[in-house]
């Protein structure tokens, strides 16, 4: 019965309007959330002390927002999003992925090459600024599994792969990274390289893998599949009241299980670095709760959507179409902020929460405008064209 009220949801053909497909305003939310609060998870990560990162204020942030409303959203949509991009064959899919892999290595150099290197010819503190640059220049960030991930499901698409098996491939990949993790192969240069692809890490916290692509390849691929269903979704109302419900609570119940009982990407470890790679080096069950949640939240976001005023829809709206743009300038200001500016002038770039957020806020401020102007630049590049 429920199956036949799904099938009754979707159409054999994409729907399109002038050949266009139809905005998904779920997906823009989805999007928005995170490249919102963007500065303010990354500024109090930054600013505040291990021993005060799980009270209320930084845990909202850096727990609930930052892991599974934050980066595990965004590469989810990712995968949904290559249905709605410019991307017709395989060839285009890896071709974006290499793109994306090259822009994580440039987007290193503008937020922790050039940063660091303004502070030590400050301060002249080479341990500081000078030791961790191989990591922080070559390791690998979202940018950087975002394009390992487009050119491995291009691969596998040019082979003609069902969804089934790249489903397979994926869940095999991720009991792989479950397995591996955490592993030392007493080599900086090798920890930094296979870190792309197993989490890996130093007993002196200097090398952290944050995205291996093993442990979240998951993720975008079950968003690639469902957004095969999406372009075809005629009755939204109708899917959603059918997956939302109670994949969203069992999900929920399951992480909140995971913070009390301190277990899987919930758990709590001797630092902050340790901490955030039983995140960042999540095991299998993990990466399927964040994947099943993040299918089932998609029901929330098209309700929340469909009482969001017209202003309010046009400013979420915005921030979805530059998501790129605000990562990749937020990153600049909140490294210079934090590590440069208020490191050389206190001496400690710690601050009370108070603080932290008015200084989040004020990289926003500055973030949105210049996103904006980017995007008004490209516009116009390619209008000239």
């Amino acid at each position: 019965m429920i199956k036949e009220r799904l099938k009754n949801c979707i159409t054999s053909e994409p729907l399109t309007t002038d050949g266009k497909f139809h905005r998904q305003e779920e997906l823009d939310l989805a999007r928005a959330i995170p490249v919102f609060f963007l500065p303010f998870v990354h500024t109090v990560i930054e600013c505040t002390p291990v021993d005060r990162i799980y009270e209320p204020i930084p845990f909202f942030f850096n727990i609930i927002i930052g892991q599974p409303l934050g980066a595990p959203m965004f590469i989810f949509v990712m995968g949904i999003c290559i249905h709605y991009a410019n991307l017709h064959t395989s060839i285009d899919i890896m071709k974006r992925g290499l793109k994306l892999f090259i822009a994580g290595f440039l987007l290193n150099i503008l937020r922790f090459f050039i940063p660091y290197m303004i502070g030590f010819l400050i301060t002249g503190e080479a341990d500081r600024y000078l030791t961790p640059l191989p990591y922080r220049v070559f390791g690998n960030d979202i940018l950087q599994f975002a394009g390992l991930f487009f050119i491995l499901l291009g691969f596998l698409l040019y082979h003609n792969l069902s969804d089934r098996m790249i489903l397979l491939i994926a869940m095999i990949m991720s009991l792989f990274g479950s397995l591996v993790r955490h592993v030392d192969f007493n080599n900086s240069a090798l920890n930094i390289i296979m870190g792309h692809i197993i989490g890996t890490e130093e007993a002196s916290d200097m090398v952290m893998s944050d995205f291996p692509l093993m442990n979240w390849f998951l993720v975008p691929a079950v968003g690639y599949i469902f957004g095969k269903y999406l372009i075809r979704l005629k009755d939204k109302k109708t899917f959603y009241s059918i997956i939302t419900p109670i994949p969203f609570v069992v999900c929920t119940a399951f992480f909140i299980v995971e913070y009390k009982l301190e277990f899987g990407q919930m758990a709590v470890r001797d630092t902050l670095v340790q901490s955030e790679n039983c995140y960042y080096h999540l095991l299998w069950y993990d990466a399927v709760a964040l994947s099943v949640f993040a299918v089932s939240i998609m029901g929330v976001y098209y309700a929340i959507m469909k009482v969001t005023p017209a202003f309010l829809k046009r400013f979420i709206v915005s921030l979805s179409r530059n998501i790129t743009r605000v990562y990749v300038i937020h990153w600049f200001f909140v490294v210079l902020f934090t590590n440069v500016i208020l490191y050389v002038r206190n001496k400690t770039q710690e601050l009370p929460i108070g603080p932290t957020l008015l200084l989040s806020a004020l990289i926003f401020l500055i973030t949105y405008p210049l996103a904006l102007l980017w995007e008004r630049m490209s516009i116009k590049k390619k209008g000239n064209k």
